[in-house]
């Protein structure tokens, strides 16, 4: 089975670092490296972090560029994208690898699932997964791998304040087409829950509208400030 370096960026994230610490200590056992890229924590994430065993990098605070940044310091064939608040199924590593045993599947996603378990968010995720997989956009929460060269040959994560996954899979569709595993990671509902479902889906739907007709991350991110 190929090793996973699997990417994490972070901004004060210890409560979600300590939370998932046994599925990352198991895979830091099972000869993966996990390296966390943090963004000027004031929290404890980095000691944490630390106590575990992953690998530590301290940069700025930009999703874009801290994924590129630990992209560009892992060694395995094989990257993963992972938010610190979604949580792997155990069997993810063997999964990874039976999705991308053959040449032509070069990258791919799990499907989500929320850590809330309303009927709502049920819903919610049914349709981001299958939005995901009919458009090829795959978002961070769907914990996104790829194959190392396809990854640098793409160009990989650009330094952008906002829409930085949506930016790269554009570009990695030109190439081929994303595995829709049906396998599923947990991710956090604090989002939803703090800002509001109906709100937090207008602003999601109206910021990828805006940047597909063309409007600069950086003006998106000011707005959406």
């Amino acid at each position: 089975m190929p090793e996973l370096s699997i990417i994490i960026p972070v901004l004060n994230e210890e409560r979600f670092l300590a939370g998932n610490k046994e599925k990352l200590v198991s895979l830091l056992q099972e000869g993966h490296e996990i390296l966390v890229v943090d963004g000027g924590s004031q929290d404890d994430s980095v000691n944490i972090a630390r106590a575990l065993g992953c690998r530590v990098f301290c940069t700025r605070a930009s999703r874009g560029h801290q994924l590129s940044y630990g992209a560009n310091h892992s060694k395995n064939d094989i990257l993963l994208f992972l938010h610190a608040d979604t949580h792997l199924p155990s069997h993810a590593a063997q999964v990874i690898a039976q999705a991308l045993a053959r040449p032509e599947q070069l990258w791919g996603r799990f499907a989500v699932r929320f850590s809330n378990p309303r009927q709502v968010f049920r819903v919610i995720a049914w349709f981001m997964n299958k939005r995901s997989c009919l458009t090829g956009i795959v978002t961070g929460d769907h914990a996104l791998f790829i194959r190392r060269k396809l990854y640098f040959s793409c160009g990989g994560y650009m330094d952008v304040p906002l829409m930085e996954d949506v930016e790269f899979c554009r570009r990695l569709k030109k190439h081929a087409s994303p595995v829709c595993l049906s396998e599923k990671v947990v991710t956090s509902s604090r989002r939803w829950e703090q800002n509001g479902i109906l709100k937090t889906v207008a602003i999601m739907w109206w910021l990828r509208l805006m940047f597909f007709l063309g409007q600069s991350p950086e003006k998106l991110a000011r707005s959406y400030r």
